[in-house]
């Protein structure tokens, strides 16, 4: 199983990438992939039985993609989900290509595949700390490898996996990330006579970017926010336009009531958190392991999900560092089109300077 292009699509939870953009991605030769954080939201029982109504849309979702492609497939599930375990099974159990699984390290997720051996398994990452614990633990434990390891820098939209001090700090730069996990790595490969490759994500926007990450050694990129506004992505309307209608000051860091900094583009809903106006509701979903939902503002699940529905008065998008950078709303095919372009351009200029 090789992609065609080194492009993955990344995983973007409470609906915005389901069937429809990932196997679009697929189609044109990438990575497709699917967010499992609550994809049961249009499920008739997603608040009487959040378990049941999640596993019954992911189902849905992998077989209409499977429907629609026949490239790679992947499902990203966030091991802080209060279900992770029954999701992966899910995906497992569907034949999925690929399980992506960060916002967590995920010690115990080769066990899951009970002799599977289809479904490849990519955790995410932050840190050469974590990759070495996870390629460790692996290696230790039940004798493999991840399949790859993708590594996200502070410039990514949604959940970061670093302190608030860490995001703009150089240290923390996903050019010094990249070649640091690629040194983790290295000693387990030798071991195991095989490649993990690693692949460079959070605010790769364009081909010259992907060329820049390739040259530092990455094997290939994750791109979500990119992904946001085309046709094909399975948000609102009303959602890809906060993209392409945010300013590059929109973008902010807020601290989410997952207990991690997240970056969103602030809208009036946003403001008044940041006011301390609380947003009451009742918590039916107990999704996330570490949400502090009795002490929080807002529940980020119904944001998020009114947000991906169109109705950001009541809710708010996550973006990477780059969102405001969209200008309109393409089709996938043209998307992957016009990075191929750039980023052979960018390989030209490269090889042109290293013959001088």
């Amino acid at each position: 199983m090789k992609a065609v292009l080194p492009i993955i699509q990344g995983g973007m939870g409470i609906g915005v990438s389901l069937s429809r953009l990932a196997s679009a991605v697929a189609n044109e030769g990438g990575i497709g992939v699917i967010a499992a954080a609550g994809i049961g939201m249009f499920e008739p029982n997603f608040s009487s039985n959040f378990l049941e109504a999640n596993i019954r849309a992911l189902q849905k979702e992998i077989r209409k993609a499977r429907e629609l492609t026949k490239g790679i497939l992947g499902v990203n599930i966030m091991v802080a989900l209060s279900n992770f375990a029954d999701m992966t099974r899910t995906a497992i159990e569907e034949g999925v290509d690929i399980i992506f699984s960060g916002a967590g390290i995920p010690l115990k997720l080769p066990q899951l595949l009970n002799g599977n051996k289809k479904t490849k398994l990519v955790p995410i990452v932050s840190s050469r700390r974590a990759a070495g614990i996870i390629s460790r633990r692996w290696s230790e434990k039940y004798n493999c490898l991840p399949d790859a390891i993708v590594v996200e820098g502070p410039m990514a939209g949604g959940h970061l996996g670093f302190k608030p001090e860490q995001i703009n700090d150089p240290e923390y730069s996903l050019e010094k990330l990249v070649p640091e996990v690629i040194k983790e790595v290295k000693p387990f490969e030798e071991k195991y006579n095989r490649p993990v490759p690693v692949i460079a994500a959070g605010g790769i926007y364009t081909g010259e970017d992907i060329c820049k990450f390739i040259q530092l050694g990455a094997s290939g990129v994750q791109m979500a926010t990119r992904f946001v506004t085309t046709y094909e992505c399975d948000a609102a309307l009303e959602f890809k336009q906060a993209y392409i209608n945010s300013k590059k000051e929109d973008l902010a860091i807020i601290k989410s009531p997952v207990g991690m900094p997240g970056r969103v583009i602030r809208n009036e809903f946003i403001d008044d958190v940041n006011r301390e106006k609380k947003k009451p509701y009742s918590c039916p979903y107990h999704c996330i392991t570490t949400c502090d939902y009795k002490n929080s503002p807002y529940c980020i699940a119904l944001a998020l999900m009114n947000a991906r529905k169109g109705n950001l008065k009541h809710g708010f998008v996550f973006a990477g560092e780059n969102a405001y950078r969209a200008k309109e709303v393409i089709s996938v095919k043209e998307l992957i089109g016009s990075l191929l372009e750039e980023y052979e351009s960018a390989t030209f200029t490269v090889h042109k300077i290293g013959e001088m």
